[in-house]
């Protein structure tokens, strides 16, 4: 927590004591156990995990806001700054590890288990004798009344226009970081504002296709392995998308708020580290999901 006294810039900062963290273990716990009753068909657990996540909100905004108080109030050496960016760096790094789980599935079903399946190396006997005349081909299909009977989304329609707006957005925001060092604030609120617009632009086309995708191409979470890889694929970057939108606002208003200065802006170098994180998880999305 922040004190009033002036802080020693030579002595690496640490907050004495902090009624976060036990808050936030709190949150998790209604939020994960109200999760799993209310998923069991236990009725109080839809308002445990309510409450889980109004304490999780209110945490991320106490201690965030702690944070940030104490960053502009000089709190922090350059020590302090490394210690930020490698926590950023681990925190990037997990995410690309969660995202490489839900390729490899990808990448394993499609070019392992769908070719064994049809026949293929020493899947010959299975598929004689579980699926004969089975033929491999992706994205895989069945008896319609197993969700069987779905189509496609054309990558060269919604998909490319999304892909252009991402690529877009790591544009601005890139822009939005030079005017910072330039110290022009408004060039760096208008090119942070058109991140951020291009970004939300990206989740209403992305929840335009899934509309479409439900009900007029019959491509659900439970169209096989196709649908179910597919939608947690891009359901989890669009969540990332959102959340990514929601740092980028916050940042906008501390940019507004004069925060940041050419030589110490790190809290706005993390969420661009971020974006373009979530930049780069769609072109691979856009190949290997909507293209390949």
């Amino acid at each position: 927590m922040a004190h009033a006294h002036v802080h020693d810039s030579a002595i690496y900062y640490v907050p004495h004591g902090s009624r976060w963290p036990i808050l936030g273990s709190f949150a998790l716990f209604f939020l994960v156990g109200g999760a799993a009753l209310w998923l069991n068909g236990i009725a109080a657990g839809k308002y445990g995990s309510l409450l889980g996540l109004a304490l999780l909100v209110a945490m991320l905004f106490g201690w965030f806001g702690t944070v940030v108080r104490e960053s502009v109030s000089g709190y922090y050496n350059r020590q302090v700054d490394v210690s930020f960016r490698m926590g950023m760096i681990w925190f990037i790094f997990s995410e690309v590890m969660f995202f490489a789980a839900f390729f490899g599935a990808l990448f394993y079903t499609h070019w392992f288990t769908l070719p064994w399946l049809g026949g293929a190396g020493d899947g010959a006997s299975t598929n004689a004798l579980l699926w004969p005349g089975y033929e491999a081909a992706w994205p895989t299909n069945g008896p319609a009344n197993v969700g069987g009977a779905f189509e496609t989304i054309p990558a060269w329609g919604l998909p490319l226009i999304n892909t252009l707006l991402l690529l877009a957005s790591g544009v601005t925001i890139t822009i939005a970081h030079h005017a910072l060092i330039a110290n022009q604030r408004g060039r760096l609120l208008f090119w942070l504002g058109a991140t951020i617009a291009l970004g939300v632009v990206f989740l209403f086309v992305q929840g335009y296709e899934y509309h479409h995708a439900y009900t007029e191409l019959g491509l659900t979470l439970g169209s096989g392995i196709y649908g179910s890889t597919f939608f947690m694929l891009t359901g989890f970057h669009g969540l990332h998308v959102t959340l990514g939108a929601i740092m980028l606002v916050v940042i906008w208003f501390r940019c507004a708020k004069g925060h940041f200065t050419p030589e110490n802006h790190f809290g706005f170098e993390a969420v661009a580290w971020y974006w373009h994180f979530v930049d780069v998880v769609w072109l691979g999305l856009f190949l290997f999901v909507y293209v390949v």
